[in-house]
Formats: structure tokens, sequence, C-alpha cells
């Protein structure tokens, strides 16, 4: 298939707007599903996973391939939801364009705000679709403003809506001014083209006039031929349209209800009419791995291979299936490629194009287009995939730290390499979901984007991974250090088994500048003295920085200098070497201040510029420092430095504040003394 014919896009919106109902249309409509799946109902093609259905919201990003108009649409299903935007950021890292959907009776909702800034981020162009227009309190010209207001976007209405709510009976076409009706009879796959009703004349013509006005901005044709009074061909107002929309300074908006089927058929004309091919999109950056500087991957399939795993699926039977993006070259089967990111080779068992959760056989996978790859061992999300002979690693995607963090364990002992098995599959599948074992509590603790991410991961592993587990509390944990520099030397001495294991050591301990963590220096003479000796001492030193000072907690921004080590070969052993580092270190940061250190965060809070004296105030209460503030047309953000345990429940405080339109995210900073 030619590349002009092929169409990367997202599905993105506020939870609940409709974008399931809207691809379930468009699946229908393009003949990949022979009858119609309801969310409502559990059946939606795109919510395959057990947790979407019961819960009636999208999870995961599911991706899937349809035709129209001998148009391949490779569509990908996002979820609305604020602790799921991790899928939403890695969909629009490969996407080409996107649609925008909004309810017509809550407009421009809050995640809707945070997506249209996710998507600005990555410069992807835009159609937008107003659905539930057969809803109560449906207001197609309300949203419209909202948009401008909210969003500081340009929108331009390509269609208007007939009636409203139950009296919602289909849509007028403002370039071919025809009043568009669809038929009950077969979900509206029958579209009839109808003269313009007379009460809906003057302001049919009203909202033509203002199109053929905001087009002509960016066209002298268009301009003359108005100022003329000639007629303007459709052909020159999709072509206008179409550049307005590659270059970001229009958003075409459709209208409609996918529900009651109606306007589907015109968003996918305007998707093939309006949004890029992967030949419209500008190079993608890439950096040389040999010495660090930029490039640009241009578009082609005769190229070296360069593609991007932007998502992980682990399938039972099939094991990791990796989601690819191809910029440049052609996957192949049963080929061996290049992990760049890795520097490792892994053959590639299977090509596969996606519907939803069911796959169909690829032998190649060209340039501008997504599809599976399955036999992958070590790839992971945001990993290069090229020719072994290419220098470049594509941009890497970049995900929020998790915020909130809980403690996990099995029921039984016996479930414990179950549970281990079952995270490590999160793990991999979910850039934003992380465990460990915290030495510090013998927990093993899983950390996410918040209490919706976690409960959803942990009922995965409960249900889908027939693991029993119990949920602790969110919890901090702290870190120790010193404020004071000091020296010592000891003498260690231990008969053990009649053997006499001896060792002396003197040792420095300085504080290091906060958040540059710790280090480990050996400027002692270690002339005669054997390697083994030199490896017992830093991992005594090592082992004391992990068990911590006072309270049990890692210690962090400690300076450790060895300046003296005292050897006999008759009696000192590895064994008297690391006890001595350990204890000196003990001994000398017991007398150095020791201090007890806090997690503080990077905060960014995003809001309505009328509620940002709230905002700051909610921050200061939390004692927490505001180091910039930064204007938009869609509101202000303000970035601060908070401890992370004044963070909890902060999510509650921030969308009653700001009447649930505020967000923010947050990433760890460094550790600072607790006061």
């Amino acid at each position: 298939m030619n590349d002009s014919f092929i169409r990367n896009i997202g599905i993105m919106a506020h939870i609940d707007a409709g974008k399931t109902t809207t691809t379930e249309r468009i699946l229908y409509y393009t003949g990949e599903n022979h009858r119609i799946g309801e969310v409502d109902n559990g059946e939606a093609t795109m919510d395959w996973m057990k947790q979407e259905q019961e819960r009636g919201i999208t999870i995961t990003s599911a991706a899937t391939t349809c035709y129209w108009k001998d148009y391949q649409i490779n569509i990908i299903d996002t979820p609305g939801h604020v602790d799921f935007t991790a899928e939403v950021e890695r969909s629009l890292r490969v996407l080409d364009g996107a649609v925008a959907v909004f309810c017509a009776v809550g407009g421009v909702e809050p995640q809707s705000e945070t997506v249209w800034r996710q998507a600005d981020t990555y410069s992807v162009p835009r159609i937008a679709f107003i659905n539930k227009m057969d809803r109560l309190g449906a207001d197609f010209y309300a949203v419209l403003d909202d948009m401008k207001k909210k969003l500081g976007a340009n929108p331009v209405a390509l269609n208007i809506p007939v009636g409203s709510e139950n009296s919602f009976k289909g849509v007028i076409d403002l370039i071919k001014m025809k009043f568009l009706t669809y038929s009950a009879a077969d979900n509206g796959l029958t579209v009839t083209e109808n003269e313009i009703p007379e009460d809906m004349l003057s302001k049919a013509e009203e909202m033509r006039e203002e199109l053929i006005n905001q087009t002509a901005s960016f066209s002298d044709e268009i301009t003359e031929l108005y100022f003329d009074g000639k007629e303007i061909p459709s052909t020159l107002i999709l072509s206008t349209l179409r550049k307005c929309t590659l270059e970001r300074s229009l958003i075409p908006v459709l209208t409609g209800s996918s529900l009651k089927n109606i306007g589907v058929q015109q968003l996918l004309d305007a998707v093939i009419a309006l949004l890029p091919s992967p030949l419209d999109v500008p190079p993608v950056a890439a950096v040389n791995r040999k010495n660090g500087k930029e490039a640009l991957i241009k578009h082609s399939e005769n190229a070296m291979l360069e593609a991007l795993i932007f998502k992980i699926q682990v399938d039972p039977q099939a094991g990791a299936m990796c989601f690819v993006r191809v910029y440049s070259g052609v996957l192949k089967k049963g080929i061996s490629v290049y992990n760049a990111t890795k520097d490792k080779k892994e053959r590639i068992n299977r090509l596969l194009r996606m519907h939803a959760d069911r796959p169909t056989e690829l032998s190649e996978i060209k340039a501008g287009d997504i599809g599976v790859i399955v036999g992958f061992k070590i790839a992971q999300t945001g990993d290069t995939i090229a020719s072994e002979q290419s220098p470049y690693l594509l941009e890497k995607i970049s995900f929020p730290k998790p915020v909130i963090s809980v403690a996990i364990e099995p029921k039984t002992t016996a479930d414990m390499d179950k549970l281990r098995k079952a995270l490590e599959t999160l793990a991999m599948e979910d850039p934003t979901f992380t465990y460990k074992d915290d030495s510090e509590t013998g927990q093993l603790v899983i950390s996410g984007m918040g209490e919706l991410h976690l409960d959803v991961l942990v009922t995965r592993i409960t249900d889908e991974m027939k693991v029993d587990a119990r949920v602790g509390n969110p919890q901090v944990t702290y870190r120790e250090s010193i404020k004071e520099e000091k020296s010592d030397t000891l003498e260690f001495e231990k008969v053990l088994a009649g053997k006499e294991n001896w060792a002396k050591l003197s040792m420095r301990v300085s504080p290091q500048e906060r958040g540059k963590g710790n280090e480990y220096r050996l400027s002692a003479s270690t002339r005669d003295i054997p390697a083994e000796i030199l490896e017992a001492v830093e991992m005594g030193v090592k082992g004391a920085l992990s068990s911590g000072i006072r309270f049990g907690y890692e210690c962090t921004d400690i300076l450790v200098d060895v300046t003296d080590i005292q050897y006999n070969e008759m009696t000192s052993t590895s064994f008297a070497y690391t006890n001595c580092a350990s204890l000196l270190f003990d001994k000398l940061c017991q007398s150095a201040s020791p201090i007890l250190m806090e997690p503080m965060m990077n905060v960014q809070v995003s809001s309505p510029s009328e509620y940002v004296g709230d905002v700051i105030s909610s921050i200061t209460q939390r004692s927490g420092i505001v180091e910039s503030m930064e204007s938009k047309a869609n509101g202000d953000t303000v970035n601060a430095l908070i401890p992370l345990e004044k963070m909890f429940g902060y999510t509650t405080v921030l969308r009653s504040s700001t009447q649930g339109r505020g967000s923010f995210s947050m990433e760890f900073s460094h550790y600072a003394e607790k006061v």
C-alpha cells in the first residue's frame, strides 16, 4: 500500500466522552465488526480486558487496523482516566494525528485539557468530534466556545447538528450544504443527502460563512473567489483545511452521536481527508550512539531500519507482544534485528497486525506502519529496533515516575513466586508501574501513578493472574545523612574457630551536596594489599551505607574516604576488613550530627487561571515552595517543591479547589532534611 494511504491516529478524550463507542462504530462501518459492541453491556471490541468490561473504562491502549475507501487506518484507543496518562503519552509519541472526542454535555473536561496539552507537546495535528448530541443538555455551540476558552484552540465547524437531545435528527454538511440523515434500520449504514430544512437554513449559511472566513485567512485563492462572488470548490476548501490541520492553525470540528450511529462516516471521511499520512510527518528525532549528536530520521522504505517499541503486552500463549512503529526501512518476519538500546540482537518469530485483541499474520511491516513483533525476549517499552549498521537511537519516550507506593504480600508463602512473576509481567507491560524489595521494612513494595492505577493492577494480580495477595497502606521511605565531617581509625580483632581475624582502617566521612548521592573513595596506599581485601573494605562500607545510622533507613549524600589500610599477611582476613569498615563507618556517622532525610518531589500543577491563588495556597499549606509559574492560553502551570509525605490525598484537595479542572504530575527531585 502507498504510504499516502496510511493514517496512524489516536482517539483521545476525557473519561466517558464516548471514545470507545466511537471506535466501535468506526470498526462496524469499515467492516471489521459485523455487529456493534457496546461499552455498557461489556461487548466493546477495544475494551477486551476483563476489568475494562467490568468497569466500563479503557485501561490499556488497544491497537487495531481498519480500511475506509482504500485507506488503511491504524487506530489506538487510549484511556481517559488521569491515572493512565502514560498510555496516552506513548500513543501520541508514535501517532501522526488524533481525533479528540468531546461530550456535547460536559464539553472540555479536565482530562480533555490534559491530553490536549500532551498532544501539543508532541505537535500532533487534531480534528475534533463533538459526541453525544442525543444526550439531555447537549449544546454543540457551547462546546465550540469551551474549546476556545479552555484549550486556546481555533475550532472550525465542518458540520452542525439538526436538533439536539431527543430531537437530534442528523447533521448539516457545511461544505456540501446538504442535510444528512442516517437510517435506523441498518445502524446508520445508509446516509441520505437531503435539502437543508427551512428553519435551519439561516444558521447553516451563517456557519458556512464562518467556515469560509476562517479558511480564507490561510488561502488567497479562497479570498479572491469569495470577493468575486464565485463558487468556492469543495476540493479547495478541503485542501486548505488539510494544510491548516497539519500546521495546527485550525481544528476542524464534526458532530454526531456514536451511540445513535449518526455522524461517524463523516468523521472517517475527515480522518482520511485532513489528518496526515506518514509522508506528511516531519523527520523523527534521533541521537547518534557514538558521539551523542542529534540527527533526523527521514521516512523511507529504502533506508536503514529504525523502529520504536511503544507498548508491550504479555500474552499467556504468545509471550511478549511488542507494538512497534516503523519510521524507516522494513521489518521482515524470521530475521534477526538489532535492539540498539540494549546493544543485543533479537529474532522476529512472527509479525502481526492487531484487530483489538485478534491478530492477523504479516510477512513484513514497512516504514510508516504500525504492527506487533512476537519473539523478543529482552525488549522494553521505548527501545529502538534498528539495522546493526545504524548508529542511531530514536528519542526515548519519557514516562512520569510513580508517585504512590503500597506494600503487597501473598496470603501464603507458596504464592510468592507466582506473585513475583505477575509483578514482572505487569512491569514489562506498564512503564509507570515498578516493584522492589524494601530492605528497610522487608516488604515487597509496588508503585504506580495513583490509587485507581494500583487498584486496577492489584485486581489484575488477584483476578486475572489468580494470586491471593494482601495490600497495605501508602508509605514513604526516608533516608539518613550527616551534617559534619569526621575522621578516625579503628582496629578490629576477633578469634573465630581458633583463627585470628585482624584489620586496621582509617576513614573520613563528610556530607555531600544534597541530591549528589553517596560516593566511595580509596585514597589509601594499596601497595602489597590483595584485591580481595580491597573488595572486602568496599563491601563493608556499602553494606553500612544501605543499613543506615540511627533508624535503619538507607544513607544518602555521604562521601566515604578510606585513607589508610594496615595489612598483616598472617592474620588479616576479608571477614575482618568487612566488619572493621562497617563498624568504623557507624562510629564516625554517629558523631557527625546524623539527620533524617525525606523525599522532595518536583510537582507541576496545571489549573485554569481563576483558581491559581487556591493552588498556591494548597502548596504552601503542604510545606511546599513555589519555584516558578507559567501562563498559557488554557491556564497556568505552577512548579513547586513539596515533601512526598504531604502529597497523600492531594488529588482530592486539588480537584475540589479547582472544580475538577486542575491536574498535577510529580517526580522525585532529591532528599532534604526532615523538619
